[in-house]
């Protein structure tokens, strides 16, 4: 059965025991299955790109346990290895509770804890330590402890008389080691296209691996699960199941079930006839998705087109919505305001009505202006009227109400999203350039988060601060392909870069 890598805190060299194990699989012809507790973008991008599959993550809170659990069984089962990485310190959650924590993911999947501890300072205090971990719950079971940053062989043996005095099996080190320094910003570790000698560093964090990690205990510990009973893929299962939004909150015009499909179902048969192009910006500078949301877009009856604002690309031919994901805008400001052919494209876009999804760094990018870390002010697409600038840190988990009918959310329904940034918007008189008609998108509300009204909503506009996994509200894909459809519809034709810049009738405020 596999594991789930947990640490006393951030920083502890959880990823790095993640890396080590993906590397060393691949390097031994195996494939592995790796997971990451909570809503990340940045490890997992590791993960992926080191274990060859995509990292999935496990979040209770914003896609609910029957997800985590269908997700880990599902996409476990198809692999030879299987990992979790934990978030932060092994029991933090929601505020101060563990809700959504790594314990709570343990002990829902009944997985085996390896505990991560960074040990470079560390000596017979370490006992006392992990005894705390280990009792504090005893509905978990702690399989074992990594050392992370041991320094020498002395180290390590004085290290593993303490362990030895409570009892607790010593599953290996990590020594301090350049291959594992990996460099980081103010978001998380630096994503691997960043990272040029990643390949060597493979090699470097298998052999280490091979030399420091006690691999009879740790093994046993990376099997796969058992696949579900009713044979179902997670993409599949997820579109059978009901609506994860308020099933009280009324259903829009337009947002009816699809022929053969239950009421309250997500699980429609992708729609006949022809395929509808959507583009997902894609680039350096907007990275942050979840594997989800392609697949259930392409289960959806659409075919995904990435582009790159970064490269001054026009949009994809056709395309019939658009999805702005997060990432790294604020750092490749003066790039962007370059790109003169991409912000033209979307602003035409966005005035003639075509979808737009857009969540974070996205967000910024709908904005006039842009000030980078280095107080200089870049031009953007002007579809919004604000300046955003580095600010206070905006970060937890969020329940949304929507405060209207618009382009994914019904009025009242009742989201769980997720805001992590350092940017604050300034508002501006509204440009000629603006999209008109948008009205405030939901009520926010978190733990220790004062209640705020805060994005931008129409019927062909979603733009927020706030991050959703797709897994726990799929309907998202079907309600953009309707929108999709229904405004091609409403003038009998398809976006292109040379269609007038003129809205049709759908685009005004919901």
């Amino acid at each position: 059965m596999a594991c789930l890598i947990a640490a006393p805190c951030s920083g502890s060299g959880k990823t790095l025991v993640s890396l080590v194990l993906s590397a060393l699989m691949r390097q031994r012809g195996q494939t592995i299955q790796t997971f990451k507790v909570g809503p990340d973008y940045l490890d997992p991008q590791l993960l992926a790109r080191v274990s060859g599959r995509p990292c999935r993550n496990l979040d209770p809170l914003l896609c609910g346990e029957a997800w985590v659990q269908r997700s880990f069984l599902g996409f476990g089962s198809q692999a030879d290895r299987c990992l979790v990485e934990g978030v932060m310190g092994l029991f933090d959650g929601r505020g101060s509770s563990a809700e959504g924590s790594s314990a709570a993911v343990a002990q829902q999947l009944d997985l085996p804890i390896v505990l991560v501890v960074e040990a470079s300072r560390q000596a017979g205090s370490l006992a006392a330590l992990v005894r705390g971990f280990r009792d504090h719950d005893p509905g978990l079971t702690i399989a074992g402890v990594v050392l992370n940053g041991v320094g020498s062989e002395r180290h390590r043996a004085l290290l593993g008389e303490a362990l030895a005095a409570i009892a607790m099996p010593l599953l290996g080190v990590l020594p301090r080691h350049a291959s594992l320094e990996l460099p980081s910003r103010h978001l998380g570790l630096v994503p691997p296209g960043e990272l040029a000698d990643l390949e060597q560093r493979q090699g470097q964090w298998a052999s280490l691996a091979e030399r420091h990690l006690d691999l009879d205990l740790i093994l046993p510990l990376l099997g796969p699960p058992q696949a579900p009973a009713d044979g179902l893929a997670p993409i599949a299962w997820l579109r059978q199941q009901p609506q994860t939004i308020n099933p009280a909150a009324a259903h829009a015009p337009g947002d009816l079930p699809a022929p053969g499909t239950a009421p309250g179902k997500a699980g429609a048969p992708p729609p006949a006839g022809p395929p509808l192009p959507i583009a997902i910006a894609s680039d350096q500078a907007f990275h942050f998705r979840y594997p989800e949301a392609a697949e259930l877009l392409e289960a959806e009856g659409l075919v995904v087109r990435y582009w790159s604002p970064l490269a001054d690309e026009p949009l994809p031919a056709g395309c019939r919505a658009l999805v702005l994901p997060g990432g790294y805008p604020e750092l490749h400001g003066a790039q962007l305001a370059h790109s003169q052919r991409s912000l033209g494209e979307l602003r035409r876009a966005a005035a003639w009505g075509l979808p737009i999804y857009a969540e974070c760094g996205g967000l910024l990018l709908l904005g006039q202006e842009l000030v980078d870390p280095a107080g200089q002010s870049h031009a953007l697409a002007g579809i919004l009227p604000f300046r955003a600038r580095r600010g206070s840190l905006s970060l937890g988990y969020r329940q949304a109400i929507a405060q209207g009918d618009g382009l994914v959310v019904r009025r009242g329904e009742t989201w769980q999203g997720h805001e992590f940034h350092r940017w604050q918007l300034e508002p501006l008189s509204q440009p000629a350039t603006a999209l008109c008609g948008s009205q405030a998108l939901w009520q926010l509300d978190g733990w220790g988060h004062p209640a705020r009204i805060e994005g931008w909503s129409t019927t062909t506009l979603h733009a927020s601060w706030v991050h959703l996994h797709w897994a726990g509200c799929s309907m998202i894909p079907r309600r953009l392909r309707n929108a999709a459809v229904q405004t091609s519809a409403a003038t009998g034709t398809t976006w292109s870069g040379a269609n007038p810049a003129r809205p049709p009738s759908s685009s005004a405020g919901a």
